[in-house]
C-alpha cells in the first residue's frame, strides 16, 4: 500500500518600499526573514525629492549595490515619485506580470505619500485589468479617518493578495549647507543631533541633506552641552515649546565613527541618520583644491562623535550620488558577465 501526498508549493511575490530619502532607516532589518528566498520588487519612492541635476542612473545603480549586499532576491528596482508619478506605470505593469505566477504581498508601505503611490497603481494599470482593483480604487482602502493619528497597521483589501501599510511622517530634502575648518566644533541639527568634530582635515566638509526646518548651529564643543541644555526648545529645535522640551529625554545615544578614506578628493562617506536625513563627508572641499595639502603624508581618516535621542539608529554608507556633483564622483563597479546577469534591473 502505497499513501501519496501531494504538496503545493506557493512562492510569494514580495513588493517591497522604501524612502529614498530615509533609505537605511526605512529598510527593515529582518527583511530576510519576512520575505526569505521569495522574488522581491524593490520600489523606492520620493526621487522628486532629491535636488536638481540627482542622475537617476547613478542612483539606481546605488540603491542595486546596496540591496545586492543584502543578499536579498531581488527582480527589479523601480525608482518612483508620488508626485510626479514617475516610475508607477512599470511598477504596475510589473505587479500585473508577475501575479498571473504569484501571490503577491506590500511589505513597509509607509506614509501617507506612498499611499498615493497606491492609488495610482489602482488607478493607471491595475484598475483597468483587476475588477478587486477597481472595487478599491473607489473606497481609498488606507486612508485614515483623521489624517495624522494612523498608528498601527491597516488592512488593504486591494489586491486579490491583500496586504498592509503603515504610516510614517514626511521627509523634505533641504538646502545643502557647507562648512570648513570643523575641529574642535560641535554642530547641532535642531535639537535631535548633534555631531562632534574630533579629528578631520582642515579643507573637511560636511554637507546635509534633511527638512528645511532643522537649522544647524556650531559652537565649540567645550561649550556643547551648556548651549543644548539653554536653547533646546527655543532655538534648537524640535521639540518645540518650553513644556515639550522639559519633557525631552535628551540625546541619548552616542556613537563614534572613524571614516577611512582612499582619495581626499572624492566624498568618502555618509552618515545617515534614520527617519532625518543624512549628512554626506568630503576629506578636502573641491573647491579648496589639493595643492595646499600633501595628501600623501595625512592620515586617511576622519573622526566624529554622533549623539540622537533613542531608538534613533546611525548609518555609515558609502556616498550617495545626489545633485551634479555626485553623478561627477560617482563611480561604477566593474561587474563580471556573472554579477552582470545577476543583477537585478533598474526603472525610472
Amino acid at each position: 500500500m502505497f499513501l501519496i501526498i501531494e504538496y503545493w508549493f506557493f512562492i510569494l511575490l514580495n513588493i517591497f518600499q522604501v524612502d529614498i530619502v530615509d533609505f537605511n532607516g526605512s529598510f527593515l532589518a529582518r527583511v530576510r526573514d519576512l520575505a526569505g528566498a521569495n522574488p522581491i520588487i524593490l520600489v523606492v519612492t520620493k526621487v522628486d525629492l532629491l535636488p536638481k541635476g540627482t542622475d537617476l542612473n547613478c542612483v539606481g545603480d546605488w540603491v542595486v549595490e546596496a540591496t545586492t549586499k543584502k543578499k536579498l532576491n531581488v527582480l527589479s528596482v523601480h525608482l518612483t515619485s508620488s508626485k510626479s508619478l514617475v516610475g508607477v506605470t512599470g511598477v504596475a505593469s510589473e505587479i500585473q506580470l508577475e501575479k498571473k505566477v504569484h501571490t503577491f504581498t506590500i511589505i513597509n508601505l509607509l506614509a501617507i505619500v506612498n499611499f498615493l503611490i497606491l492609488l495610482a497603481l489602482l488607478s493607471d494599470v491595475m484598475a483597468q485589468r483587476d475588477p478587486v482593483a477597481a472595487v478599491a480604487q473607489r473606497y481609498k482602502p488606507i486612508q485614515s479617518a483623521v489624517p495624522g493619528t494612523t498608528l498601527g497597521p491597516i488592512q488593504i483589501d486591494a489586491f486579490l493578495g491583500g496586504g498592509n501599510a503603515r504610516m510614517a511622517s514626511e521627509v523634505e530634502i533641504g538646502d545643502k549647507i557647507k562648512s570648513n575648518g570643523l575641529n574642535g566644533l560641535s554642530i547641532f541639527w535642531g535639537g535631535l543631533v548633534r555631531i562632534d568634530v574630533l579629528k578631520v582635515l582642515p579643507g573637511t566638509r560636511l554637507t546635509f541633506y534633511g527638512p528645511k526646518a532643522l537649522q544647524l548651529h556650531m559652537v565649540p564643543t567645550e561649550k556643547a552641552e551648556e548651549f543644548y541644555q539653554k536653547e533646546i526648545g527655543v532655538l534648537l529645535t524640535p521639540p518645540s515649546g518650553k513644556q515639550r522640551a522639559d519633557d525631552w529625554r535628551g540625546l541619548e545615544t552616542m556613537r563614534q565613527l572613524q571614516i577611512n578614506f582612499e582619495d581626499a578628493t572624492r566624498p568618502a562617506s555618509d552618515v545617515a541618520i534614520s527617519g532625518l536625513g543624512w549628512f554626506s563627508v568630503e576629506p578636502i572641499c573641491k573647491s579648496l583644491g589639493s595643492s595646499d595639502l600633501n595628501t600623501e603624508e595625512i592620515a586617511k581618516e576622519l573622526h566624529f562623535a554622533v549623539h540622537v535621542p533613542k531608538p534613533v539608529e546611525i548609518f555609515v554608507r558609502p556616498p550617495f550620488p545626489v545633485g551634479k556633483a555626485g553623478a561627477e564622483s560617482y563611480q561604477y563597479r566593474d561587474l563580471t558577465e556573472m554579477e552582470e546577469a545577476a543583477r537585478p534591473k533598474c526603472y525610472h
